[in-house]
């Protein structure tokens, strides 16, 4: 089970090209380890950028 909340904040990270607070680096989709929360946040970022 995955946090929503979580998953947006990634999501936007990611698609904003946001900082990983760990690293201080962009945030990339590679960062994301738990491979539920990975698919999570590409369902996320696919659902929420279609059309553009």
């Amino acid at each position: 089970m995955v946090n929503q909340v979580v998953v947006q904040i990634a999501a936007g990270r990611i698609m904003n090209k946001g900082l990983n607070p760990k690293t201080g680096q962009v945030y990339v989709i590679d960062d994301i380890t738990n491979p539920d929360y990975r698919q999570a946040v590409e369902d996320y970022i696919l659902a929420n950028t279609e059309g553009v």
